[in-house]
């Protein structure tokens, strides 16, 4: 029914070292989000661009299609390699992506038939915790990139679009915690501190 797709083919530049690799409370932080979401689906995957370093996770492994096109690259990739009709996609980067609200994601799309369910915050939309129909996605998408668009919602407009409140995203996901993305040294080291002092793992 449903497909996994994290992505971890960034380039991490302001981390210094591949951030889906990093030590996260002593294991690698990609390994987070996939044991957070795994039974969300028996099709999980990676798109990552440096497969032998990701051998250790027992998955398979898919390069970007069109490599050099940022996130939106990404979800081409995971899309064109899923098994599944739905896809929802994450980042590598969110060690609390939460299971709950994917699911709801995946039920709200199931029951409207609608081809993104997409959480949003005050801040904006979430594209990398969202789910995706691949059939009526991917023309769009591979227009986008053929065009040289880089960003992810650029084509949304084409296809139908369900945005779940800020209100309704909070209710599966405390403040927002499941957006949490960790991108240098120091988030890294500060969320570290942060769930070891509340106890939480």
């Amino acid at each position: 029914m449903i497909s996994l797709a994290v992505l971890a083919g960034g380039k991490s530049g302001r981390m210094g070292q591949d951030k889906a690799l990093k030590s996260f409370l002593g294991r690698p932080l990609i390994l987070h989000i996939i044991e957070r979401l795994s039974s969300l689906s028996e099709d999980v995957f990676v798109v990552v661009n440096q497969p032998a370093d990701f051998l250790f996770l027992g998955l398979p492994l898919h390069p970007d299609i069109k490599p050099g096109h940022g996130p939106l690259g990404g979800i081409f990739t995971s899309l064109s390699r899923a098994r599944n009709s739905l896809v929802a996609v994450v980042g590598c980067d969110m060690p609390f992506a939460c299971l709950p609200l994917f699911e709801y994601e995946r039920d709200i799309m199931l029951k409207l038939g609608v081809d993104v369910v997409i959480p949003s915050t005050p801040q904006g939309l979430e594209p990398l915790h969202a789910i995706y129909r691949r059939e009526t996605c991917l023309p769009f998408i591979k227009s986008a990139l053929e065009a040289g668009e880089r960003k992810i919602i650029c084509w949304f407009h084409k296809v139908k679009v369900h945005v779940l409140s800020p209100d309704e995203t909070e209710k599966y996901t405390p403040q927002y915690q499941a957006f949490i993305n960790l991108n240098t040294p120091q988030e890294f080291q500060q969320t570290e501190r942060t769930f070891r002092e509340q106890g939480q793992r």
